[in-house]
């Protein structure tokens, strides 16, 4: 028989209804028996002030009707519902009003994990099995941010990852996983599948202008059906730590929302059924990035040779971190009563935690001139069979926690509105002692280079410490190109100091080149012969596979495009008068945001350029 919305709200456990929410009781007549059962369900949580200025029937019924359709998304979306969600904010709550450490009864201690140097045997054995499993592999893109923070007004992953060739992340992301996947599969023939697919996390913010973007652009070479778009929902707002929900100021028949967190990728990727589609086509490993770190595809295939070869079920990408700087440390924290976990501590809690724990100096440096405990950059690698099965036990959901900005030291009121957050890298704080949980440093030059900061953030930073700017970003890049040409045998100049912005940074020549060309170290290395040299005012793009560097001397621009098929042998002396680096202030609005916020623009005086279209074998010797 058919739930009615009579029989619905005669189930209320509260008292009497029309005591409890006088307005609500008015307007029951607009409610369907849905609509009923959430509406018990919100006055069973106490939330009866949702009602409160609920005019007479007739009146908005609209926005009535709307703010039902808002709670049934919200109950949905979140795992439990919105029962469980606040229920946990208030045990977060309380916990964070009476000062509770969640580290209480842990000692940290360092994991264990593998620690590669670049070029090095071990770490070309590591990068060549991490080709072999790339065909195995799904990548999970985490993009649910705008780029205000970096006074960019556009999504972050349409930003332009370096200005010689103009390509933006998104597109440099799709054509690495392109190119690990046709390495994979000239490697591997008939050991599995032969398409990597990608799913990307957007928001509300950022999701019509992903889709956008790729459309443009027809997927920047990737199949579409290759590509899953997983939108995040946002959470609701809580007023105070009896966990109310916090009517929108501007809509007082709306719940005030804020983003949860990048967590919920993993709640995101079991409620979609995609893992279990992976895991069925015969997938083995999930590699979960972020939108704006350039330098991470040149850190993936080692990484996963690392995870393939220790048998990691769970391995987080590092990178060097000095004692207290401001990125979290990857540490293993044993409780008195015998359980242990591997996890990302925050920087903010890692050195009182050491402190607590026996380390009178807290975190410090040790002989390395490096803290022992590694700095987490958020790049995961999981083997998706135990990942699979973890999550059929907690549906994705992730251990959460509660910021809420206190008006005084009573903590019994909030500045502004708080909610729960979760962090994707949290997720091994639920995995059992048996969980294989490693992780694998490489140098930071070569796998960490984000842009988060805006120029004049980034001109704050205390000298010394990296900028994480679209300046500091974009030199990231020519650096790393210029080191692993030099490991090739390249004589690359040394890189002159300049300012941009109000940030000092090494200005190396500007060397780019696609995935394709240059995937691993092997691939480059093969590609260099004899005596190549590259002046500091050079720049050079190369844009193709077969493209064959031979006794070449650069002083100035040089520009490469061969299309697949197409061998060219580029050599003998390129002299002209090259592209100049043009100063730009962040404050000039004539100038594109994307130009302004790295402060500088490049300026294509002359340059040699060759394009080949036609398969074939070709020479290039000026």
């Amino acid at each position: 028989m058919a739930t009615t919305v009579a029989d619905a709200l005669s189930k209320l456990s509260i008292g009497d209804l029309a005591s409890a929410a006088p307005n609500l009781h008015k307007n029951l007549s607009l409610l369907s028996p849905e609509q009923a059962e959430l509406a018990k369900m919100l006055l069973d949580l106490n939330q009866a002030h949702l009602f409160e200025h609920w005019p007479e029937p007739g009146v908005d019924d609209d926005g009535k009707i709307a703010f039902f359709e808002q709670v049934s998304r919200l109950n949905a979306s979140y795992p439990g519902g919105l029962a469980s969600y606040i229920t946990t904010a208030r045990e977060l709550l309380a916990d964070s009003k009476a000062g509770r450490n969640p580290y209480d009864g842990f000692s940290p201690s360092v994991p264990s994990g593998e620690i590669l140097t670049f070029g090095d045997e071990n770490f070309i054995q590591f990068e060549n099995a991490g080709v072999r499993e790339a065909r195995k592999a799904a990548f999970v893109l985490v993009a649910g941010g705008l780029g205000e923070r970096l006074g960019y007004n556009g999504i972050k992953v349409a930003l332009p990852l370096e200005s010689t060739t103009g390509t933006c992340f998104l597109k440099h992301y799709i054509e690495s996983i392109l190119a690990l996947q046709d390495a994979s599969c000239r490697i591997g023939q008939g050991e599995g599948p032969t398409e990597i697919p990608l799913a990307i996390m957007t928001s509300d913010d950022t999701h019509s202008r992903t889709t956008k973007l790729l459309e443009e652009n027809a997927y920047f070479g990737m199949k579409p059906s290759q590509v899953k778009m997983m939108k995040q929902e946002k959470v609701a707002c809580l007023d105070d730590n009896d966990a109310r929900l916090a009517v929108d100021p501007n809509d007082k028949f709306k719940i005030q929302t804020k983003p949860h967190g990048h967590g919920d990728v993993h709640s995101l990727l079991y409620s979609t059924g995609l893992l279990k589609e992976w895991h069925a086509a015969g997938r083995k490993w999930v590699l979960f990035f972020q939108d704006t770190n350039g330098l991470l595809f040149k850190a993936v295939p080692s990484a996963l040779g690392v995870s393939a070869i220790k048998g990691y079920h769970v391995n987080s990408l590092a990178v060097p971190r000095k004692a207290k700087e401001a990125i979290g440390g990857i540490t293993k924290l044993t409780h008195k009563d015998g359980r242990s976990m591997v996890i990302n501590v925050e920087y903010n809690q890692l050195d009182p935690l050491l402190r607590a724990s026996g380390y009178p100096d807290g975190d410090m440096n040790n002989e390395t001139g490096y803290s022992p405990f590694p700095g987490n950059i958020n790049q995961l690698i999981f083997e998706i069979g135990p990942y699979l099965e973890e999550l059929s036990k907690t549906g994705g959901s992730i251990k959460e926690f509660v910021n809420p900005k206190y008006k005084d030291s009573t903590k019994t009121a909030f500045k502004s509105s708080t909610r729960l957050e979760c962090m994707m890298q949290d997720y091994p704080k639920t995995l059992p002692p048996s969980a294989r949980v490693g992780f694998t440093v490489m140098e930071a030059w070569l796998a960490y280079a984000p842009v988060k900061n805006n120029p004049e953030d980034a001109a704050k930073v205390p000298k010394g410490n990296p900028y994480h700017s679209a300046t500091s970003g974009e030199m990231a890049i020519y650096r790393a190109n210029s080191l692993i040409l030099r490991e090739a045998g390249v004589k690359v100049d040394e890189p002159v100091q300049d300012v941009f912005n109000g940030q000092e940074v090494d200005v190396w020549p500007r060397i780019a080149w696609s995935p394709k060309w240059g995937l691993t170290f092997s691939d480059i290395k093969s590609k260099v012969n004899g005596n190549c040299s590259i002046t500091g005012r050079s720049t050079i793009a190369i844009k193709g596979q077969s493209i064959f560097l031979q006794n070449l001397a650069l002083d100035g621009a040089l520009v490469i495009d061969a299309v697949d098929g197409a061998e060219v042998k580029v050599g003998g002396t390129v002299h002209n008068a090259g592209w100049a680096i043009e100063k730009v202030d962040y404050k000039d609005t004539s100038v594109p945001e994307e130009v302004r916020i790295r402060g500088f623009k490049i300026i294509k005086v002359e340059q040699l350029e060759k394009t080949y279209n036609e398969p074939g074998k070709y020479s290039l010797s000026p």
